[in-house]
């Protein structure tokens, strides 16, 4: 049904069979309702059409000059640093921002994370996809509501940006094939998570062009002890001389266990990570890295959905990434001399 600006809170309510407070509890996020009694009152703004607009200041103004940022995992350093980039372009075109996180005891698709913030004041709505969401490849945004997804994927109804996942891989392993190595062996995100699929698709396919030995792959969950742990395991193969961890941290921790193991970095083993992420917490830090370039993914992505919800048109189906950097230290040695 369209959404008209004649249905009221009031009509809502007696469509749910609740109170027009309740109403209002659900439509500002307020966790002082039932499950079962939120999702009536969610059914009954769905099936009515109804959107709390705040008609005053939209009818002043135009739009809102407020954008919802959908978050899945607001505490990765790559979701922060995306949400920081928003902000800041937000900040800039005078625009503010309202943050939604989506819990794990709600379903986790984008038409749940857009419905949702259809209730709320908002001009548009950015999802920062940390993991794969069932219904990617067949959400369809609200007419009324421009959405733009970080995806490395591109959508065939949605805007995306990313950074190049799958090309930093491919980058990172022929970097340490230029330095004499006969394979690189690889320490995985967790399966959850896009980008870690990504990157690891990427390191299989760069090294299966190449006809190259594909190694078993240790998969960790982000943090510095997985990586230590894989880092013990890889001391005790002798074929092991190179290793490409999917972020910084997981890096960190297997030059850790690769030392502890009884392996040197760089003599013994090279190391390469993923996001140069620990700048200003490792004193000394020696990690060569693939600089994920955060700050410009948020940017852009504010500046795809700003122009939308200005009256522009932005094209879907495109795949866009920003470009990494590679960032060379002391964690690698050439073998080839």
């Amino acid at each position: 049904m369209e959404r008209t600006s004649t249905v009221s809170m009031q009509d809502v309510a007696r469509e749910a069979g609740v109170s027009p407070q309740t109403v209002s509890r659900v439509a500002n996020g307020s966790d002082a309702v039932r499950p079962e009694t939120r999702q009536r009152v969610e059914a009954a703004m769905t099936k009515l059409g109804y959107r709390p607009n705040y008609a005053a200041r939209a009818l002043k103004h135009g739009r809102f000059k407020d954008i919802g940022v959908v978050m899945f995992n607001i505490a990765s350093f790559g979701n922060s640093r995306i949400l920081k980039g928003i902000a800041t372009a937000a900040n800039d075109s005078g625009y503010a921002i309202t943050i939604h996180m989506m819990g794990r005891d709600r379903e986790r698709t984008l038409t749940a994370a857009v419905e949702r913030m259809k209730q709320l004041p908002v001009d548009g709505v950015i999802v920062v996809m940390e993991e794969h969401l069932p219904d990617f490849n067949d959400f369809v945004p609200p007419r009324d509501l421009p959405v733009v997804i970080i995806s490395e994927d591109p959508s065939d109804t949605c805007a995306t940006v990313d950074a190049d996942q799958h090309g930093c891989s491919t980058a990172i392993v022929d970097y340490l094939l230029s330095k004499g190595h006969k394979t690189v062996y690889h320490i995985a995100g967790p399966s959850t998570s896009r980008a870690a699929q990504s990157r690891a698709q990427g390191w299989r396919d760069a090294l299966e062009q190449l006809g190259l030995r594909i190694p078993p792959t240790y998969v960790g969950d982000w943090d510095a002890d997985s990586g230590y742990q894989a880092g013990l395991a890889l001391a005790h193969d002798p074929e092991c001389t190179a290793v490409y961890a999917a972020n910084d941290q997981m890096a960190y921790g297997a030059i850790l266990g690769l030392t502890a193991g009884g392996r040197r970095v760089p003599e013994d083993v090279s190391v390469v990570g993923v996001d140069d992420s620990l700048v200003g917490m490792v004193p000394r830090l020696d990690l060569t890295t693939m600089r994920m370039k955060f700050d410009e993914i948020g940017l852009e992505a504010f500046s795809m959905l700003k122009r939308q919800c200005e009256g522009g048109r932005v094209p879907v189906g495109v795949k866009t990434v920003i470009p990494t950097e590679l960032v060379e230290r002391g964690s690698v040695r050439d073998i080839g001399d």
